[in-house]
């Protein structure tokens, strides 16, 4: 059934933009569909960053749909753009592909091994997938078929005869000092620098060379690179003449006639706001300084093509929980594909609902996963109850579903650091998992491992993958008898308390109230006790109870949650372990 639409009274900043985009789009273009926009760059891995480009206009058209309009998501896959460098660590991939730089990305071959025809379409592919188990809904453009089809001709013949008037706009920056590096993770970056810096050996970082400016760039007819200079053009005819550097190929074309080229990128961009009717379109941080391609295509789009700059909200930063910064023209980021391996689909739906566009985050891939995790158990069980902030509850709905249906989801959802451990002591065997799970709450047992997936899944490959082996739980196989012998009365007696309470503590609550309590009863006080009635020294009593716990059972002062461990282990292979 499709989710209830959102209370414009509600004040998270996807209603806020929805109101904003759907009056701008009714002022505009009344009657049609509102348009949203991004871009993707298939350069390379689409990363965590890119997805962000995604999600802000996914979120916002999403909102204008739950209210009943018609709204078109469309995806520009700028897959036309060069291929500027061999990427480090992409698996299928030597320095043989740099004979490729300076090829259309869809002339560029897969890396080796990969079923899809181009380098463009491999990594497509990805996103496509991760978009699908996000529910994202768009329209995909391949700026390929598009320049190659002649769909932009007009536009294009338009920009060259108004060449002039472009080079006014751009010759205002640059005598400017050029803007302060600021990190960058809008995708079409990568664009921006080619037209930056591939516009050929005679020509400037705009596409001026010896003969004036021109904004469009051909595509060699002999060597396929974009290493080329246009040194002269006729209005009247369209004929164009261009040199290549690589290979010294030359020819004339008619340009009326020829589709082997693209406009520039800081002409093509606002060309395609003008052309497609865009009206939100968000940006990184880097198109947000005077003369970035954005505060420049914003006077462009009006005084060449005739159209308006899209409403577009600046975007920060995303991190990774211990990582670098990440670039989509390196290999090894973390991809959306990547993290949804690890976390279920409204997870990472919501790290990107939560947080205004403006506001950077980080996505974990280490510990902090599990407090994530918790933190959304939490925020569910607030919803359900009512006590949820508006805002938190419109981020939750914006999570859990779009305006078709919510997602699929884990019909019951253990907590995800339950599950990790008892996958990590396991090592994925089914039967004992089931085993072990089902003991958790011997009231309402687990009968299957379908009622815990996908997120049993997720918290398996994520012991897999993201823990390094160091430290992965391996339970004992024999008792460290040493150990055992060493331990003083108080110590044979802690482990003698335990012993005597697993029967009747069998479970995950029982088990947490035995560990904690046997610190409590050998000093003297009720295991019911609770923190306040208790002195300081029952804490560090229960932590050097629990180091003796660990370094029975696992070898290591710490190891997963006992009460887990406790379970995984077995009672019978505990019993021998602790020495009875």
């Amino acid at each position: 059934m499709p989710i209830v639409a959102q209370s414009t009274e509600t004040t998270d900043w996807v209603s806020r933009y929805a109101d904003e985009v759907i009056e701008e789009s009714e002022r505009r273009a009344p009657g049609k569909p509102v348009v949203v926009a991004s871009g993707l760059s298939p350069s390379g891995p689409i990363h965590l960053g890119n997805l962000r480009e995604v999600m802000t206009p996914h979120l916002v058209a999403d909102e204008i749909r739950r209210r009943g309009h018609e709204v078109r998501h469309l995806i520009s896959w700028d897959d036309y753009d060069r291929y500027r460098k061999v990427p480090n660590g992409v698996a299928g991939v030597d320095d043989s592909w740099g004979e490729h730089i300076g090829r259309p990305l869809t002339a560029v071959p897969a890396p080796k091994g990969s079923p899809y025809p181009s380098w463009a379409e491999h990594f497509k592919a990805a996103m496509v997938e991760a978009l699908g188990e996000l529910g994202v809904e768009f329209d995909g453009i391949s700026q390929t078929e598009q320049y190659t089809s002649g769909t932009y001709r007009e536009q294009i013949l338009h920009a060259m005869k108004h060449r002039g008037d472009i080079d006014a706009i751009l010759d205002q920056y640059r005598t400017k000092k050029a803007p302060a590096k600021k990190q960058s993770q809008k995708p079409l970056d990568e664009a921006e620098l080619e037209a930056a810096e591939g516009s050929g050996a005679a020509a400037d970082d705009d596409g001026t060379g010896s003969a004036g400016y021109f904004p469009y760039k051909p595509y060699c007819g002999d060597c396929g690179k974009d290493l080329t200079t246009v040194t002269a053009y006729d209005d009247e005819t369209t004929e164009l003449t261009y040199t290549c550097t690589a290979c010294d190929f030359s020819e004339t074309v008619r340009l009326s006639e020829f589709n082997r080229g693209k406009l520039v990128w800081k002409v093509d961009w606002p060309m395609r706001w003008a052309y497609e009717g865009v009206v939100f379109e968000p940006s990184g941080v880097d198109h947000s300084s005077p003369g970035s391609s954005f505060q420049v295509g914003g006077q462009i789009v009006g005084s060449i093509f005739g159209g308006k700059q899209p409403i577009g909200p600046m975007y920060a930063f995303v991190g990774i929980s211990g990582m670098a910064k990440m670039s989509s023209s390196k290999g090894g980021v973390p991809t959306p594909g990547d993290a949804l391996k690890i976390m279920e689909p409204q997870i990472l739906r919501w790290l990107y609902a939560r947080r205004r566009p403006n506001q950077s985050f980080k996505i974990a891939f280490d510990q902090e996963i599990q407090r994530l995790y918790d933190e959304w158990d939490k925020l569910e069980g607030k919803v359900a109850d009512g006590s949820a902030l508006p805002a938190d509850v419109a981020a939750h709905s914006r999570a859990v579903g779009t305006a078709v249906g919510e997602l699929p989801k884990t019909p019951r959802p253990m907590p995800y650091r339950t599950l990790a451990s008892v996958a990590d002591i396991t090592a994925g065997a089914e039967d004992q998992t089931l085993r072990i799970l089902s003991e958790l709450d011997p009231a309402d047992p687990l009968s299957s491992l379908d009622e815990v997936r996908p997120r049993l899944d997720r918290a398996e490959a994520w012991i897999n993958t993201q823990v390094p082996a160091d430290q992965r739980t391996v339970v004992r196989k024999e008792a460290d008898t040493e150990l055992i012998k060493s331990l003083d009365d108080q110590g044979r007696a802690s482990l003698r308390l335990l012993l005597d309470g697993l029967d009747s503590h069998w479970s995950l609550d029982g088990l947490t109230h035995l560990v904690y309590g046997v610190p409590k009863v050998q000093a003297g006080f009720s295991a019911d006790a609770t923190p306040k009635e208790l002195p300081a020294e029952i804490k560090v009593a229960q932590r050097t109870f629990f180091a003796l716990l660990y370094h029975l059972l696992v070898g290591r002062d710490t190891g997963p949650r006992l009460p887990t461990l406790l379970l995984a282990v077995g009672q019978e292979r505990v019993r021998k372990l602790l020495g009875e």
